[in-house]
């Protein structure tokens, strides 16, 4: 599984992809709000950073202006990936940009008819929002379950990203399903990497070596 991180503030990027372990980028316009700062300007920012998948979402919600903004995201550097709504516009544009070998990246997905939409249009990335059904009482891993066993059904290429995820067991669980990507917040790769039984061995074994490191 490859991980990515779901921000767009840079000190966040460089400290986490210096563990080795950060496969993407995924952005959306409030993380970029949050920033304060151009879209562009951040995105190529990133760039210097992450060598993997970048997504940067259009903001239009026409066809011409998804496609024009695209079309300029795709020229900023060659891991971009153009982050497209789940419309029926949307999918107009995945279908065009997939024609153009411009890679896609089909985000709020909360249904398996949305996600086999989105595979059938030739997304290279389809983001199921988990958390979120989650929120409304629904179970957002069925989603994933489903979605993954389709896709091998059918042999799509468009890869499963997990995205609107809350917690480690989001995570875990997608992991199991065979999920391809799970983006996450810097908040839950932390989390990932702490456990409390792992500080109190570090803390004990510290412990016992300061009564005998004199000894050494």
């Amino acid at each position: 599984m490859q991980f990515f991180l779901d921000t767009a503030n840079l000190e966040d990027i460089k400290k986490y992809a210096s563990w080795g372990i950060v496969d993407g980028i995924t952005t959306n316009p409030s993380l970029i709000a949050k920033e304060g700062v151009s879209l562009e300007k951040r995105i190529k920012e990133i760039t210097k950073i992450i060598r993997g998948p970048i997504s940067s979402e259009v903001i239009s919600t026409d066809l011409d202006g998804m496609l024009k903004e695209g079309r300029t995201y795709a020229k900023w550097a060659n891991n971009i990936y153009v982050k497209v709504p789940m419309t029926a516009t949307g999918l107009q544009a995945v279908k065009i940009f997939s024609k153009e070998s411009i890679k896609t990246n089909v985000t709020l997905v909360f249904s398996v008819g949305q996600a086999i939409l989105a595979a059938k249009a030739g997304a290279t990335l389809v983001s199921p929002f988990i958390g979120r059904l989650d929120d409304i009482s629904e179970d957002g891993m069925a989603l994933i379950a489903d979605i993954v066993k389709i896709y091998r059904n059918y042999d799509f290429k468009t890869k499963v990203l997990v995205a609107s995820v809350r917690h480690p067991r989001h995570v875990i669980e997608a992991a199991k399903l065979g999920a391809d990507i799970s983006t996450m917040p810097p908040a839950v790769l932390e989390q990932l990497v702490h456990h409390p039984l792992t500080d109190a061995g570090i803390k004990k074994f510290l412990d016992d070596w300061e009564k005998v490191k004199d000894k050494q």
